[in-house]
C-alpha cells in the first residue's frame, strides 16, 4: 500500500512538473520555428536572429548556474512559478519590440534567464520527494515532454504569423505560473511535496571530491556536445530544411514539426537501451554518439530531402539520447551530495553557454562554409561525444539507477 501511494505521489509531482517543462520548451523554441517567416519579410536577418538566440543561450546559461545554487536554499514553488511569470512577460516585450533591436535583445536575454530558475529547483524538488526508480520515471516523462516543445512551437509557426506566435509563448507561459503556483500550494498542504533543509553533513557529501569521484568532469563535457545538438542544431532546423532542402517557409515548419516530433521519443528509447545493456552508462552513451555520428555523415552524402531530413533526424534522436543519460539518470544519481540543484545547474549552464557559442559561430558558417560544411561540423562535434564516451578504466560492476 505504501509503495503504491508513492506511486501515486510521483505521478502527481511528475505531470506538475512534466506541464511546466512542456511549457518552457515551447516558448524557447517558437523563434527557431519562426525564423524562416521573419527572415521572409526582410525586415530580419540571420545574424539578428542568430544573436538574439545567443543572448537568450548565454543568459539562461549563467541563469541556470546562478539559480542552481539559488534553488538549493529557495523553495521550488517560488523559482518555478516566479520563472516562468517574469519569463512569459519578458517573452511577450520580445514579441512586441521585434524591430526596436536594443530592447528585444534584451527582452529575449531575460527571457532565457527566468526559464533558467526551473529546472534545477524542479530537478531537487523530484528527487527529494520520490523514490530513486520514481524520482528517475519523472525526469525520463519531463525530459520525453521536452521534446514536444519543438513540434509544438512548429505547429503554432504553422498556424500563425510570426508575432502571434511569440505572443502565444509569452501568454502560454504566464497560465502556466498561475496553474503551477495553485497546484504546489495543493500539493504542500496535503504533505506531497516537502522541503528538506541541508545540513553540515549534507554539505560535506556536496564537496567537489564527491562530485569528481561520480565521474562529473566526464559529464560536463557531454552536457556541452548533447547541447550544441539539442539546441543549437534544432534551432536552424527549420532554416535548414528551407535554404538547403528546399521546402517552402510554411511547409519546412511542418517538417519541423513532424521530425522533432520524432525526435521526442529519444528519452524512452535511450532508457529501454539502458536497461537491455543492464544499465551500462558508458555504453549506452557511445552507442548513442556513435549511432549520431553515422547518420550526420550519412546526411552530407544524401541528396533526396526525405532521406535527408530522415538521416539528421535519426542523428538528433540519437544525440538526445546521450542526453537523456545525462539529465534523466545521472544527475538523480547526485541526490546524495546535498547540491542537487547547484550541481544540476552547473551541468546546464556548460550545455548553454556551449550551445549559445555554437549558435553564433553557426550564424556564420552557414555563409561562409555553407550548409554541407555545417553538416561536416555537426558530425565532429559527436565525434567528439564518442571520444569522451571511452571508459578509460573498468568498473566493477554496472550500476542500477
Amino acid at each position: 500500500m505504501r509503495v503504491n501511494q508513492n506511486a501515486k505521489n510521483a505521478t502527481v509531482i511528475g505531470a506538475l512538473c512534466t506541464v511546466s517543462y512542456l511549457a518552457v520548451y515551447i516558448a524557447r523554441n517558437i523563434l527557431g520555428a519562426v525564423t524562416p517567416m521573419m527572415i521572409e519579410t526582410g525586415s530580419f536577418t540571420e545574424e539578428y536572429i542568430g544573436a538574439a538566440s545567443s543572448l537568450f543561450f548565454v543568459f539562461y546559461a549563467v541563469g541556470q548556474l546562478i539559480n542552481g545554487m539559488i534553488g538549493n536554499k529557495i523553495k521550488a514553488k517560488y523559482m518555478m512559478t516566479l520563472g516562468l511569470l517574469l519569463a512569459g512577460i519578458s517573452s511577450t516585450a520580445f514579441a512586441a519590440f521585434p524591430l526596436t533591436p536594443e530592447i528585444a535583445y534584451v527582452a529575449y536575454a531575460l527571457t532565457g534567464f527566468f526559464l533558467a530558475m526551473i529546472y534545477g529547483p524542479m530537478t531537487k524538488l523530484v528527487s527529494e520527494n520520490t523514490e530513486p526508480i520514481y524520482a528517475t520515471r519523472c525526469s525520463t516523462v519531463y525530459t520525453f515532454a521536452s521534446y514536444f516543445g519543438s513540434p509544438a512551437a512548429g505547429m503554432l509557426a504553422a498556424i500563425f504569423t510570426w508575432q502571434s506566435a511569440l505572443f502565444a509563448g509569452g501568454a502560454l507561459l504566464g497560465t502556466m505560473a498561475v496553474i503551477s503556483f495553485i497546484s504546489f500550494a495543493v500539493l504542500e498542504k496535503r504533505k506531497i511535496i516537502t522541503y528538506s533543509k541541508s545540513n553540515s553533513e549534507e554539505k560535506k557529501k556536496g564537496s567537489l571530491k564527491l562530485l569528481f569521484r561520480q565521474n562529473y568532469i566526464k559529464f560536463c563535457a557531454v552536457s556541452m556536445i548533447t547541447g550544441v545538438i539539442r539546441t543549437s542544431v534544432v534551432f536552424w532546423l527549420t532554416t535548414y530544411f528551407a535554404d538547403c532542402l528546399g521546402y517552402s517557409e510554411k511547409t519546412a515548419a511542418t517538417v519541423f514539426s513532424v521530425a522533432t516530433l520524432v525526435i521526442s521519443f529519444a528519452a524512452p528509447l535511450a532508457v529501454y537501451v539502458y536497461e537491455k545493456l543492464k544499465y551500462d552508462m558508458d555504453k549506452t552513451l557511445l552507442i548513442m554518439f556513435i549511432t549520431s555520428a553515422v547518420f550526420f555523415a550519412s546526411a552530407y552524402f544524401i541528396k533526396l530531402p526525405l532521406l535527408n531530413v530522415i538521416a539528421i533526424v535519426g542523428a538528433v534522436m540519437a544525440s538526445n539520447g546521450a542526453a537523456t543519460m545525462l539529465w534523466s539518470i545521472y544527475c538523480m544519481r547526485l541526490k546524495n551530495t546535498g547540491v542537487v540543484s547547484g550541481a544540476t545547474g552547473f551541468l546546464d549552464f556548460l550545455s548553454y553557454l556551449a550551445a549559445a557559442a555554437a549558435n553564433s559561430v553557426f550564424a556564420s558558417l552557414i555563409t561562409s562554409v555553407g550548409w554541407q560544411g555545417m553538416i561536416a561540423v555537426w558530425t565532429a562535434t559527436v565525434i567528439l561525444g564518442v571520444i569522451v564516451s571511452i571508459p578509460f578504466k573498468k568498473r566493477k560492476s554496472a550500476e542500477k539507477s
